[in-house]
C-alpha cells in the first residue's frame, strides 16, 4: 500500500480521487469504481501498490502491437483493479475485483521486478497490462522511470480513461500505447462500460501528439457495436484525427461475463475489416485466425514485409530501422 497520486482531501474525512473522468468522491474506509484506491482516514491509498497477479514474457504481438519490435518478447505484468465495468470484459477475474477479495495476488519490489526484466537479454521492455494499469499507476510510474533508466522499453496496454495531467506526468516515460477504442457512441460506453467515450478520444489525442507509438484496438460485439455506419464514423475520425498510418486491431469477442451475446461472425469481421482499409493503411485481425489480417503490406510499394503466423513473426521485409527493404519507406 502507498499513498496514492491524484488526489484532494475534502471535508468530513472524504477524499476526491482525480486519476481518472470518473473523480470519484470517497467516504472514509470506502475505495473509488476502481475497487483499489482507498480512502483511509481522508486519505487516499493505492491497496494494489507491488501486488502482481501475473508476471510473464509474451510476444509483443499479444498486447496488441504489431508495429513496436515485432517478434520480440516483452515481459508483461499486472495487478488487480479497473476504472471500466465492461460488461463483456474478458480478464474480469482480475479487472473486476479488490485486493481482498482476489487471494492470488503475490508481492514484488520493484527491484524484482527490474531484475527479472534486465536477467533476459532477449526482452524489450515492460509491458504493463492484463488489468487496467492506471489503476496501478503509482507502482506501473516507479517500475517505468526506473526501466527507462535501464534502457528498457515501456508499454501499457490500456482503455485510454484517465485525466490529462497523470498522463501527462507518465507519458514522459512511456515508449509504446495500445489503446483499447471500445465504440464510438457515448451510449455504448455509458451503458456497458460506466464510463465516457470522448475522455478516452482526448487521451488518444494527446499520445498521439506526443509522438508516442500508438495502436488502436475495437473488440467487435455481435448486435452491440458491429453497425457499420456507426464503425464506418470511428474509422474515419481515426483516420482524420490520428492519421491513415494508425495501426488498428478489429477484434474478435467471444461471450463472457455478463454478456451472452454470439460470438462476433468471420463475415461481419472481414466486412469491417474491408471498411477500415478504405481509410487506414494497417488493419489487422485478432482473436480469429483467417487467410487475411495478420500480415503487414508497405503501404508505399505494398509488398510483403512481415509475415505473421500465430505468435511467430517474420520481419525480412524491413531493415533495422522499420524501413521497407524494397522501397525505404518507414512503416515501424
Amino acid at each position: 500500500m502507498k499513498p496514492a497520486l491524484y488526489s484532494e482531501k475534502l471535508t468530513e474525512n472524504k477524499v476526491q480521487c482525480k486519476l481518472c473522468p470518473h473523480n470519484c468522491k470517497i467516504n472514509d474506509g470506502k475505495t473509488g469504481i476502481c475497487l483499489v484506491r482507498k480512502n483511509i482516514n481522508g486519505e487516499l491509498f493505492s491497496e494494489n501498490y507491488g501486488k502482481v497477479c501475473s508476471i510473464a514474457f509474451d510476444p509483443i504481438e499479444k498486447k496488441p502491437l504489431y508495429h513496436f519490435y515485432p517478434g520480440s518478447i516483452i515481459l508483461s505484468i499486472g495487478s488487480v483493479g479497473c476504472n471500466l465495468k465492461c460488461k463483456f470484459c474478458q480478464n474480469w477475474e482480475i479487472s473486476q475485483t479488490s485486493v481482498k477479495n482476489y487471494p492470488y495476488l503475490k508481492d514484488y519490489s520493484l527491484t524484482e521486478i527490474l531484475n527479472i526484466a534486465l536477467e533476459n537479454k532477449q526482452n524489450t521492455g515492460i509491458a504493463y497490462t492484463y488489468n487496467e494499469p492506471t489503476v496501478w499507476y503509482e507502482f506501473m510510474l516507479d517500475i517505468a522511470k526506473q526501466a527507462k533508466k535501464n534502457k528498457l522499453k515501456n508499454v501499457i496496454v490500456t482503455n485510454g480513461f484517465i485525466n490529462k495531467e497523470p498522463l501527462k506526468e507518465i507519458i514522459n516515460y512511456m515508449d509504446a500505447f495500445s489503446v483499447d477504442l471500445k465504440a464510438f457512441t457515448e451510449e455504448f460506453y455509458q451503458k456497458y462500460t460506466s464510463s465516457k467515450l470522448e475522455p478516452v478520444k482526448e487521451t488518444i489525442k494527446f499520445i498521439k501528439g506526443s509522438g508516442k507509438h500508438l495502436e488502436l484496438t475495437n473488440l467487435v460485439i455481435t448486435d452491440l457495436n458491429d453497425n457499420e455506419q456507426t464503425f464506418s464514423k470511428m474509422i474515419d475520425w481515426i483516420a482524420g484525427e490520428i492519421g491513415k498510418n494508425t495501426v488498428f486491431h478489429i477484434s474478435r469477442y467471444y461471450p463472457t461475463y455478463k454478456m451472452n451475446n454470439p460470438a462476433t461472425s468471420k463475415s461481419t469481421l472481414l466486412k469491417l475489416y474491408e471498411i477500415a482499409k478504405k481509410k487506414l493503411n494497417y488493419v489487422y485481425l485478432g482473436n480469429i485466425r483467417t487467410g487475411e489480417g495478420q500480415n503487414t503490406f508497405c503501404e508505399n510499394c505494398r509488398n510483403l514485409v512481415v509475415t505473421r503466423e500465430g505468435y511467430f513473426t517474420d520481419s525480412k521485409g524491413l531493415d533495422d530501422e522499420g524501413c521497407c527493404v524494397y522501397c525505404k519507406q518507414k512503416i515501424m
